[in-house]
C-alpha cells in the first residue's frame, strides 16, 4: 500500500509539473504569436500607408506641374512626352497617360495592361479624385494609383486625360517578411525562457506538494509524529496547516485509544484472575457434586450435573480471557521444538476421543519447528467446530504443497456457513443464526458456543464452547506466521484450512512470537 502511494505521488506531482510547463509555454506561445501577428499587420499596413500616401502626392503634384504646358487634346507623341516628363520626377515608377483611344507609356517595353484593372479605370474615369489599387502581377504586388487630369478652371471640370503610375512593392514586402522573420525567431527564445520559468514556479508550487505527500504516506505507515513546516499564508500552507491539525487529532485519539485498549485488557487480566480462585472452589465442590449425583434424587441430579457443566465452562471461559488478553498484550512467545505434526494431529484427537468420529489422511515425515500446545489448541478448536456444527464425515487432512507450506484441512458435510458469517466466524463471540447451530457432545464452537444438549464438553484446549476458540485458533495459527480460512465445500459443508511456512527441523529454532 505504501508503495502503491508512493507512485500515486509521483504520478501526482509528475503530472502537475508537466500540466503547470505546458500551461506555461502554450500561453508564451500563444502570446507570441499573437504579438508577431499583430505586429506584421502594423508594420505592414504602416509601410503600405506610407507608399501609398507618397505615391498619391507625388503623382498629384507632378501631374500638376507637368500638366500646365499639355495642350489639350494632345496627339500621340505630346502625351507620350507627358508620360516621360511625369515619371522623371516620379523615379523609378512606370507612368500611364490615356486620353480617349490613345495611351503613352514612360517605359517602352513596360506590360502595363495586366496591372491597371478595369475597376480602376473605371474609378478614375468617375472623375472623383486620385484612386489606388495594391495588385498581384506575375507574383509580385504593385501598387497603381491613378488620377484624371482636371481644368485650372473653377468648376474643375475632367480634360478625359487620366494617368497612371505603377509602383513596384517589392521592397516593401521584404521590408515586411523581414520583420515577420525576425519577430519569429524571437519566439523560440521566448517559448524556452516560459519553459523555465515553468519549472521554477512548478518547483516552487510542487515543492510543498511533494512534503505534503511525504508526510501523508509517513502517516498512512503509522508514522503520527510526521507534519510539515508551515510558510507563508498562501492555500499551500493553509492545506499544510490543516493536515497538521488534522495529524494533531488523530495522534491525540490515537492515543486516547491506546490508553482505553490498554485499560480494558488490563481489567480482563484482572478479572479473569480473580475470578480464578473462587472457581478453583466451585469446581472442586462441583465435582463433589458429580461423584455424589447417582445416591441424589433425579432433579438434585440434574441440577449437580448443571452446576458442573457450567462451572466448567466458566472456568474455559476465563482461561480463554487470559489467553486472549496475553494475545492483545503482545506476551505470548512461542515453545516452539522439532514436532511431527501427523502425530500431533492424531494425539489432539485421541485425547478427546474423536479417533473414531473424524476421517484423516494425514501425510507421514511432516516434521516441522512448532508449538505442539498451540497446535493442538488449533487442532481442537477446528475439529470441535466440524463435530459441534458440521454433519458427518468429518475429514481432517495433513499435506505439504511445495515443500516450504503445510496445510492441515478440516472438512465437514453439514449446513455450511454463509458468507456474512464466514467473515465474521473468527470474531470473538461471534454467534451464528440459532438455526444453523447443531449440538453434539464434545464439540467447539463456531462463532459462540454452549455446552451440547447433554450438557457435555469436550475436554481439553481453549476455547471449547466459550465463543473465543475461533478466534484464539486464529491468533495461534499468525504466532507461527500462518492463517486460517474458510470456504464453502462445492459437495456441501464447510472447510477451514490452516497455512502456515513449514520450518525444518534443521532450521534454527525461535522461541519468541
Amino acid at each position: 500500500m505504501r508503495r502503491s502511494l508512493g507512485r500515486g505521488s509521483r504520478r501526482l506531482v509528475g503530472g502537475l509539473r508537466v500540466r503547470l510547463v505546458v500551461t506555461f509555454v502554450l500561453v508564451a506561445l500563444v502570446s507570441a504569436v499573437t504579438a508577431t501577428a499583430l505586429a506584421y499587420r502594423d508594420a505592414r499596413t504602416a509601410v503600405l500607408q506610407r507608399t501609398q500616401n507618397t505615391a498619391v502626392n507625388d503623382l498629384r503634384e507632378r501631374v500638376a506641374v507637368v500638366g500646365a504646358g499639355l495642350d489639350l487634346p494632345p496627339d500621340q507623341r505630346s502625351l507620350s512626352r507627358f508620360a516621360a516628363k511625369v515619371s522623371e520626377g516620379l523615379g523609378a515608377r512606370i507612368v500611364v497617360a490615356r486620353h480617349q483611344d490613345l495611351t503613352a507609356v514612360s517605359d517602352a517595353y513596360a506590360d502595363t495592361e495586366g496591372r491597371i484593372t478595369a475597376e480602376l479605370r473605371a474609378a478614375v474615369r468617375s472623375g472623383d479624385g486620385a484612386r489606388f489599387q495594391r495588385v498581384q502581377w506575375r507574383g509580385d504586388p504593385y501598387l497603381v494609383v491613378g488620377t484624371p487630369v482636371t481644368y485650372a478652371d473653377g468648376d474643375r471640370r475632367t480634360s478625359g486625360l487620366e494617368v497612371f503610375v505603377i509602383t513596384d512593392l517589392r521592397a516593401e514586402r521584404d521590408d515586411t517578411a523581414a520583420l515577420l522573420d525576425s519577430v519569429r525567431t524571437g519566439t523560440v527564445p521566448v517559448v524556452v525562457l516560459a519553459a523555465l520559468l515553468a519549472l521554477l514556479a512548478a518547483g516552487t508550487v510542487l515543492r510543498p506538494v511533494r512534503k505534503l505527500g511525504r508526510a501523508t504516506r509517513e502517516l498512512a505507515a503509522g508514522d503520527l509524529g510526521s507534519r510539515v513546516a508551515v510558510r507563508g499564508h498562501d492555500e499551500l500552507a493553509d492545506l499544510a496547516r490543516t493536515f497538521n491539525e488534522t495529524a494533531d487529532a488523530l495522534q491525540a485519539s490515537d492515543a486516547e485509544l491506546r490508553a482505553q485498549e490498554a485499560k480494558a485488557r488490563r481489567f480482563v487480566a484482572d478479572v479473569s484472575h480473580e475470578l480464578r480462585t473462587p472457581l478453583a472452589a466451585m469446581t472442586m465442590v462441583a465435582t463433589v457434586l458429580e461423584e455424589d449425583a447417582d445416591q441424589l434424587p433425579p432433579d438434585a441430579a440434574h441440577a449437580a450435573r448443571t452446576v458442573g457443566a457450567e462451572t466448567a465452562r466458566l472456568s474455559r471461559l476465563v482461561e480463554d480471557l487470559m489467553e486472549i488478553s496475553r494475545f492483545d498484550a503482545g506476551a505470548v512467545r512461542l515453545d516452539a521444538t522439532v514436532t511431527d505434526l501427523a502425530d500431533t494431529v492424531r494425539a489432539s484427537l485421541a485425547l478427546r476421543g474423536w479417533t473414531d468420529r473424524v476421517t484423516v489422511e494425514l501425510r507421514q515425515d511432516v516434521r516441522a519447528v512448532v508449538d505442539r500446545r498451540r497446535i493442538d489448541v488449533i487442532v481442537a478448536n477446528l475439529v470441535g467446530n466440524a463435530l459441534r456444527h458440521g454433519a458427518p464425515p468429518v475429514t481432517v487432512t495433513l499435506a505439504a504443497p511445495g515443500g516450504d507450506r503445510v496445510t492441515l484441512e478440516v472438512a465437514d458435510r453439514g449446513p455450511g456457513l454463509p458468507p456474512e458469517a464466514r467473515e465474521r466466524v473468527f470474531d470473538r463471540f461471534y454467534k451464528a443464526d440459532a438455526a444453523r447451530t447443531r449440538s453434539t457432545p464434545g464439540g467447539g464452537d463456531r462463532g459462540g458456543g454452549g455446552p451440547g444438549e447433554d450438557g457435555s464438553f469436550g475436554q481439553g484446549g481453549f476455547g471449547q464452547g466459550s465463543g473465543l476458540g475461533m478466534a484464539i485458533a486464529l491468533e495461534n495459527a499468525r504466532l507461527h506466521g500462518g492463517t486460517i480460512e474458510v470456504a464453502e465445500r462445492p459437495q456441501g459443508g464447510a472447510v477451514f484450512t490452516l497455512r502456515m511456512p513449514l520450518r525444518h527441523p534443521e532450521e534454527e529454532e525461535e522461541g519468541d512470537g
